[in-house]
């Protein structure tokens, strides 16, 4: 017994000794690590990183270097002291003017936003200018653990040793951004900012105005915002889009675009703003009736609202209302360009007007296309006067040639881009059919589809030489843009960004590539890769970006799903609103009863299944309306499905549209509704839905939303469903009406 106790206490005193020396070794190897804030390991294998964009050049050196903690970011031009604290900002180091383990510098000998990055016993990072040191801070941020998105590194941090050289292939590399449609606040730009930022774009256009909304204080006529910034309720500007029974909106003061415009510069990105004239201008014209045309115009079928949206341009007065506004726009914005629009006018407006007909005899015009010449070239001038230049859409050309250096955005396609190149303007291309991110991403999905339905790799794939520019045209690019439309965000739960992101992410990521590396070869199986790896930092942004399609297969009996990106599938039983996790291979003979989708971080897929899943049948059905129909969009129009129809007027309380089935109609679902197919415009703004089994008894199934219902799991063959209006009016002159889309049972 007394051996035993001898060998315990032995033992205890030997542990308490080893531990003692373990704790000496340890606080020793911490003592010599805290002296050494940063240097190289060596012998240490590192794989290229996936950088996006791809830099020029890039060659991997020997081993990793380590920063800790106590490492300090110096800089070396007083200049330099805005990026210093950005990048401090994600790393968490301490900024010195003196040396560091991580240095930014200037060198004039490079180009403008050409860097270069040295990584080996300590970072060094050199810009041609601040923009070009800027660029090399954002490929840094790559180099590293993506945890500094959040600004919480872990440290010691490594990052590969490497040689980085790199310049943007296109000067302008712009993002164009509509507050209008939808409200996005002052926060919510600035987060947007900082993740354009991130990707090496350059440019932010802000479209401030337009028919829906006016969004920048102006304070020689400060009601253009304070009312103008709102729309329903009590404000006189009539709500669109959703938020119908509300008084919804906002706008920036002039401190807040300051804020705004500070914020970008540091994150080398200048502001642009647009203020969208003479057409898109129905809110300032219902705030300002007199700078309308000289007629009076039938506003029956709109219940007295007045729809007209293209200002006069022979009255003489807009021209010293104009002044005032863009006087203080010029002043408040730095950039070099302000974007007047020149889109979409409504020309006919003017052929009415006898103002606008005097005015073209005085000058000779032979069309209204000289008159907007003749509107564009005014407003040119007193741009101008501000020590200013123009931008416009590509229509502001059709008059005839503009103001030596206006700047010309090709929106409507490859054609009407190559064409503003080709008339020497410095062109910004941004068709539709590749950079309009508000575009469907496949058939689905939300979003428009006029101009085309697009993933990212269809952006990818675009190169001005692939698409027919000559190299003369070629030389007349000043950049690229892309952009989005925010009609059917205030649908999508704007206090979110979730909409925002899915719809330009990743088609950004692709956009940011081909407007930055200066080459028309791609490989979008390589490029892809390397987007995948991107979104381990996407996820650290926050950034709800879309997920691939999961590929979804029914082979003898079992239902498999699949994805490429890393993404955690879950599947869906029809009828049902749970999510399971998918586990393996489902047993199934009714596939089309199971839809998938994948989940990342804040990312998600659309839905997948088997295309049967989708099936929607087509059962011959009349509409009556209490409202006359349109003598040009008749119902039949929709009634042969694929169209949309449209009454004579507007919606009264009360008014209805039915749709009756010649013969009832089994289904598990139905979905009817007013308005455009893929945007809540020219709806009943409120009413409720009723449905009827014999044609004669209805009864109420729910309330519209967003103009329409869908109709759940009838209990049985659905003879006639009638959609009510209660409100009245919805700001224009007639209601569309949509075909049924019926779902039939699985």
């Amino acid at each position: 017994m007394r051996i035993a106790k001898y060998i315990f206490v032995v033992v205890v005193i030997v542990a308490a000794m080893a531990i003692t020396a373990t704790l000496a070794l340890s606080s020793e190897r911490e003592e010599a690590v805290s002296s050494v804030q940063y240097g190289v390991v060596e012998d240490v294998s590192v794989a290229m990183p996936a950088l996006v964009p791809q830099p020029r050049s890039i060659e991997l050196t020997n081993g990793v270097c380590r920063i800790d903690s106590g490492a300090k970011l110096a800089y070396s031009d007083e200049r330099l002291r805005p990026v210093a604290e950005y990048l401090a900002s994600h790393l968490r180091l301490e900024v010195s003017s003196d040396e560091g383990a991580v240095v930014l510098s200037l060198d004039d000998s490079m180009q403008s936003e050409e860097y270069r990055i040295v990584v080996g016993d300590g970072v060094s990072v050199v810009g041609g200018d601040y923009g070009g040191l800027f660029n090399g801070v954002t490929t840094l941020l790559q180099l590293l653990p993506e945890e500094v998105y959040g600004r919480v590194p872990s440290y010691p941090v490594e990052l590969p040793c490497c040689k980085i050289s790199d310049s943007p292939r296109w000067r302008y590399r712009g993002f164009m951004l509509d507050v209008c449609r939808t409200w996005i606040d002052k926060e919510a730009v600035m987060a947007f900012i900082d993740i354009l930022a991130y990707h090496k774009i350059n440019t932010l256009r802000l479209h401030l105005t337009d028919d829906e909304a006016w969004r920048i204080e102006i304070k020689s006529h400060p009601e253009l915002a304070l009312q103008g910034g709102f729309r329903g309720g009590d404000s006189p500007i009539w709500p669109r889009y959703g938020k119908w029974n509300e008084r919804w909106g906002g706008y920036y003061t002039q401190e807040d675009m300051l804020q705004i415009i500070d914020y970008a510069q540091q994150r080398n990105i200048t502001i642009i703003p647009e203020i969208d004239l003479p057409g898109h201008s129905l809110c300032m014209a219902t705030l300002h009736p007199e700078v309308l045309c000289d007629y009076v115009p039938n506003t029956s079928r709109a219940f007295g609202y007045d729809t007209r949206s293209a200002l006069c341009p022979a009255r003489e007065e807009n021209y010293t209302l104009i002044d005032d506004i863009l006087g203080e726009v010029c002043e408040l914005f730095p950039s070099e360009y302000i974007h007047i629009g020149g889109d979409e006018v409504d020309m006919a407006q003017w052929q009415r007007c006898p103002r606008c007909s005097a005015l073209m005899r005085e000058h000779n015009m032979e069309s209204t296309e000289a008159l907007h010449h003749y509107f564009v070239s005014r407003v040119t001038d007193i741009v101008a006067r501000y020590g200013k230049r123009v931008a416009v859409w590509n229509e502001a050309t059709d008059g005839g040639p503009l103001a030596d250096g206006t700047r010309v955005y090709g929106w409507e396609g490859v054609k009407e881009s190559r064409r503003a190149a080709q008339q020497g303007y410095s062109t910004i291309v941004m068709p539709g059919q590749y950079f309009y991110f508000d575009m469907k991403q496949s058939p689905r999905e939300p979003g428009h589809d006029w101009a085309a339905i697009f993933d990212w790799s269809k952006v990818y794939g675009f190169s001005p030489y692939g698409v027919g520019f000559t190299a003369e045209e070629c030389e007349n690019i000043y950049g690229l843009e892309a952009s989005f439309f925010s009609e059917l965000y205030a649908s999508h739960n704007p206090e979110s960004a979730e909409y925002l992101h899915y719809q330009t992410f990743p088609r950004m990521v692709a956009f940011a590539e081909i407007a930055w590396v200066n080459t028309d070869e791609r490989d979008a199986e390589s490029f892809y890769e390397r987007m995948v790896a991107h979104y381990d930092r996407l996820d650290a942004m926050g950034v709800a970006y879309r997920l691939m399609p999961p590929k979804v297969e029914w082979v003898d009996g079992r239902l498999s799903a699949s994805t490429t990106d890393g993404a955690k599938l879950y599947y869906c039983i029809d009828g049902e609103d749970i999510e399971r996790v998918y586990d393996g291979a489902i047993s199934t003979s009714k596939p089309a009863l199971y839809s998938f989708i994948s989940h990342r971080g804040r990312a998600f897929s659309p839905e997948a299944a088997v295309e049967a899943h989708f099936r929607t049948i087509t059962p011959k059905f009349d509409i009556s309306s209490s409202m006359p129909e349109s003598e040009r969009f008749t119902f039949d129009k929709a009634e042969g499905y694929g169209r949309i129809a449209r009454t004579a007027r507007a919606a009264d309380v009360g008014d209805w549209v039915m749709f009756s089935f010649d013969a009832p109609v089994e289904c598990r679902r139905m979905r009817v509704a007013t308005g455009n197919f893929q945007l809540p415009r020219y709806t009943f703004e409120n009413g409720y839905v009723e449905i009827s089994y014999d044609g004669l008894h209805f009864e109420r199934v729910g309330d519209i939303e967003c103009g329409g219902l869908v109709i759940e799991a009838p209990e049985r063959g659905v003879k006639c469903v009638r959609i009510t209006s209660t409100s009245r009016g919805n700001g224009a002159e007639w209601v569309s009406i949509q075909p049924p889309t019926i779902w039939p049972k699985l």
